[in-house]
């Protein structure tokens, strides 16, 4: 290149190359640091992955498919308490998504599939602004919490490597690792009714190539190394993992971030204040809403037994225990609506020994089978010692059913779903919609069956079910409406999200169902027990009490479910600008 087209910079850098270091460190210091010159010549030693592929390719030093990259890569295996793991250096990485890009045309992603995403951290001052780039994928993590509550066995962790990889064919869709994943990893294909997500590129590293998100970055921000998991324990320990993150207490994730910055105090994802709603889950909230009116109905029944003498009730058994295992039927048919491939549902039942949806299948396929042994037992033989064994099975497995529910999403460590307000609404729903349930069999057996009997029934057993109806619907109203307090709380807490969305983007089903469980738990049991305490006789306005009652607390617990779902605040990385 002649002279006259270089530039100072670059003359300044050849001139200071030709100087030995002596000569350098004869040049006068007007502070304790770097010169000007040392500076200038230690940028120009530090190239950017594109410049030195770009001097390399030319000068015929690699393939022209650069297939390997070794600096990226470990030198040697994961030895015994070894695995590999993600390392980004946040330095590096500035947002421009080759990573997500590569991975998407590596794997034969869809349009709207990522398995690898880039995120933004905001902090700092007006005057001194702080902005970084995040990109991040699976965690790899020693303890995944996908293949713990997956129920068919469809991931695996390698015991050489610790890639946590999905098996595809095995999966059938349940999408609970979608749920229980804290780092919003695996990711859901409608389209082909599984679940997928990243596996490292595990056939390339067995080949000794970088995954394609490694290879594809210009800037070098990301690497495979090999991590110590005792390390990782430690690291865990003390939730140095990355601002806004869940914590990695939860499944002990590897991806290493390093940065040589000091974060200021108030940084936090971009969207880290943005609420959505998230996917109710249609058929669940059906499943879920109709086993537990199955299971309250049984319980119901057999709590009358205890307090009813037994004429008055064979028959009135024999309709209502029909009644709840149809409830109970076609809440399990529901939940296979929920499967992406349901003619897998059968293998469910894998992963009895870790998964809590597994326990819940076997729970519920044991009610249902109890069950329809004491509806058989209350038509063929109601008198006989059978009918109280049967009963009392149906009760143990139906509410071990709904104990497996809860843990379900207890599992998830979400602090909307905790053990006791999710224990408590599940149980309340059960005691409310199974004395709903009731009234209805007492309406509908004395309409068809045996209007005498039904209104003797009505009236030995009538105020005590309204009453407990008006308290288990008070107490379930004032449980949900306890969210609301978080409102004050100055902090972002997941709680508090889920309170903002209840008053802004859900607020239309919130009142819905306040008026539907006032209407249904509330109101129509209050016009039914003054009816019932002035002893008059059954008639129209009865009926109409009782059909509005079913109707308004279940239509209510249908939108309360609906909330759990969608009112969920949803950890996970952190997200760009919304």
């Amino acid at each position: 290149m002649p002279d006259s087209l270089t530039s100072p910079l670059e003359k300044c850098g050849t001139v200071a190359q030709s100087v030995e270091l002596p000569i350098l460190n004869s040049v006068p210091r007007w502070h304790d640091g770097p010169t000007l010159i040392e500076i200038l010549l230690r940028e120009q030693q530090e190239l950017t992955a594109a410049d030195l592929f770009s001097r390399d390719h030319a000068t015929g030093e690699i393939p022209d498919q650069a297939r390997y990259y070794s600096k990226l890569l470990p030198a040697s295996p994961p030895g015994p308490g070894q695995q590999y793991a993600f390392d980004v250096d946040l330095d590096r990485c500035s947002g421009c998504k080759a990573c997500v890009t590569a991975c998407h045309s590596l794997n034969g992603l869809d349009e709207d599939e990522t398995w690898r995403d880039v995120g933004l951290l905001l902090g700092g001052t007006a005057s001194n602004p702080t902005m970084q780039h995040v990109t991040s994928a699976c965690h790899h993590c020693l303890e995944p919490a996908c293949m713990t509550a997956c129920p068919v066995d469809a991931y695996e962790k390698d015991p050489v490597t610790g890639i946590v990889r999905h098996l595809d064919d095995q999966c059938f869709g349940c999408q609970y690792c979608t749920l229980a994943c804290p780092y919003d990893v695996p990711k859901y294909n409608a389209d082909k009714g599984i679940v997928r997500k990243c596996d490292m590129c595990s056939d390339r590293l067995a080949d000794g190539e970088a995954p394609a998100c490694v290879q594809a970055c210009p800037h070098e921000a990301i690497a495979i190394n090999v991590v110590d998991t005792q390390q990782v324990v430690e690291n865990a320990e003390a939730d140095h993992f990355l601002p806004g993150a869940p914590d990695p207490q939860i499944t002990l994730p590897t991806t290493h971030f390093k940065t040589s910055r000091v974060f200021p105090r108030n940084m936090l994802p971009a969207d880290y204040h943005s609420v959505n709603p998230q996917h109710p889950h249609w058929p669940l909230i059906v499943m879920l809403v109709l086993t537990q009116l199955s299971v309250g109905a049984f319980i119901v029944g057999q709590m009358l037994e205890s307090i009813l003498p037994a004429s008055l009730l064979t028959a009135f058994q024999q309709l209502h225990s029909t009644s709840a295992l149809g409830f109970g039927l076609l809440a399990l048919a529901a939940s296979t609506m929920h499967l992406g491939r349901p003619q897998y549902a059968f293998r469910a039942v894998i992963g009895l020994r870790h998964s809590w949806l597994s326990c819940e299948i076997v729970a519920f396929g044991a009610f249902a089978g109890a069950a329809c042994v004491f509806a058989v037992v209350c038509w063929r033989q109601p008198t006989s010692w059978l009918a109280p064994t049967a009963g009392g099975l149906v009760v143990v497995t139906g509410l071990a059913g709904v104990f497996c529910s809860v843990m379900i999403y207890v599992f998830t460590d979400r602090e909307f779903w905790s053990f006791g307000p999710t224990a408590a609404k599940f149980m309340l729903t059960s005691a409310i919609l199974g004395i709903a349930a009731t009234w209805l069999s007492i309406l509908v057996f004395g309409t068809f069956v045996d209007t005498p009997t039904a209104r003797t029934l009505s009236r030995r057993a009538g105020v005590p079910l309204v009453q407990a109806l008006i308290v288990a619907t008070a107490a379930k109203l004032l449980l949900e409406a306890s969210l609301f307090r978080h409102l004050r709380h100055r902090r972002q807490s997941p709680l508090r999200r889920s309170a903002r969305l209840l008053v802004g983007p859900l607020a239309g089903s919130m009142f819905a169902r306040v008026a539907c469980g006032l209407l249904g738990g509330i109101v129509m049991p209050l016009f039914l027990w003054n009816e019932l305490s002035a002893d008059q006789s059954r008639g129209l306005f009865q009926v109409i009490s009782v059909a509005m009652l079913f109707a308004a607390c279940l239509v209510g617990e249908i939108l309360e479910r609906y909330q759990f779902f969608a009112a969920c605040a949803k950890p996970r990385m952190p997200g760009s600008i919304p």
